[in-house]
């Protein structure tokens, strides 16, 4: 008998994984992944749970990995919640519950793909899934734990597809080739407290704050063959100052940076920290900066990777997808440097919302999606 997605999805979807809490969901993985003839390794790093699967033998000529988590974001205000979150309640074509389309139905779909695919059409050759329960948090443990793990035990995938959702308004609408970068600047402004009336006396650190921002554009550049432009956001600007008489000791702001491969972490960093050098001298007021890089950006160019996932949804769906690399970070920027990746997955208009759903229909075509997906690739 087939292997049910919709079923798995709601099975995952009673577990409570918010991150970083395992809540059962890797248990269940293992524990039908390893009935269907799968090697099972548990990776928690850290107190994070990953797992690492493989049909087939390791070192295999050809290893076709997916890549995907367990872990959700909180379902915060409960009361707005029309289902129970962690309920996986049907009405009509749509499951509602925490993680009901970011992602735990990608995991099910290419689960029961794989299943599916190695009980009926044994290949030459490896499939690997490689599940985190730390891809909603600080991603530190999660798929870079069982990427190092892989490299010490001499594990690898040939190819991966992530099974992030892509598409932003229908199924087969978009797949991603790669993702800009992302990075996040702390600015600390420390000047001389005063009163408001004696400007000269203090050294005011929300003025030069002020002055640097307006020094960093909103728009970075005009964008790449692939990318679109890089942009820059002021998130916060604080001081906690009640009084409006008083010029504050410190102040503090916030930026993050999304940007293409025109840039770098590194030519980011040293931009921010010359323009903030420059404020410094010209106002007196000293300026600290803390960067955190998130990811770099990159590109799997299209080729035989983009174009095996494309035709498979075509055939599925009716639909070419676009070549994206829209969107924010996923535990894609940690694949690259392993092997090539591209991401397909669903809908993904619901994820992160009060009442997250997903359709039921999808479910089924996206485990139709990944079945031609793994049939293609082992032909």
């Amino acid at each position: 008998m087939p292997t049910d997605p919709v079923a798995l999805t709601a099975a995952l979807i009673r577990c409570a994984s918010v991150t970083p809490a395992e809540g059962g969901a890797l248990v269940l993985l293992q524990d039908l992944l390893q009935a269907a003839g799968f090697s099972c390794t548990r990776v928690d790093r850290n107190g994070t749970a990953n797992l690492f699967a493989r049909w087939g033998a390791r070192g295999a000529r050809r290893s076709f990995g997916f890549n995907g988590h367990t872990d959700v974001v909180p379902v915060g205000d409960i009361a707005a919640w029309t289902h129970d979150p962690f309920g996986a309640a049907v009405e009509g074509d749509w499951m509602y519950g925490r993680g009901a389309t970011d992602m735990k139905s990608g995991v099910a779909a290419f689960a029961a793909a794989a299943i599916d695919f190695v009980r009926e059409t044994p290949p030459d050759g490896a499939v690997i899934l490689a599940i985190t329960g730390d891809e909603e948090g600080d991603a530190t443990d999660g798929t870079v734990a069982l990427l190092d793990w892989m490299a010490a035990e001499g594990e690898g995938m040939t190819h991966c597809l992530v099974g992030e959702p892509t598409c932003p308004d229908t199924m087969g609408q978009m797949m991603k080739i790669g993702r800009r970068g992302s990075m996040t600047a702390w600015f600390t402004a420390h000047g001389v407290q005063g009163h408001s009336a004696y400007p000269h006396r203090a050294k005011n650190p929300m003025r030069a704050l002020a002055t640097l921002l307006s020094r960093l554009p909103d728009t970075l550049d005009a964008g790449t063959t692939h990318f679109d432009p890089s942009t820059l956001q002021i998130t916060t600007i604080d001081c906690g100052n009640p009084a409006n008489n008083v010029i504050p000791a410190k102040g503090s702001a916030t930026v993050n940076i999304r940007f293409n491969d025109s840039h770098s972490g590194a030519s980011l960093s040293d931009w921010l920290l010359s323009e903030a050098a420059r404020v410094q001298a010209e106002t007196g007021v000293t300026i600290t900066t803390r960067l955190q890089i998130s990811g770099e950006s990159f590109l799997t160019p299209p080729g035989a990777l983009s174009a095996l996932i494309a035709r498979a949804v075509q055939a599925e769906t009716g639909i070419t997808p676009d070549l994206s690399t829209s969107g924010g970070t996923s535990d894609a920027r940690f694949i690259r440097a392993h092997c090539p990746v591209v991401e397909f997955g669903l809908v993904g208009r619901s994820m992160h919302q009060v009442d997250e759903r997903v359709s039921i229909t999808q479910i089924m075509q996206l485990k139709s999606i990944y079945s031609r997906i793994l049939k293609d690739y082992f032909a």
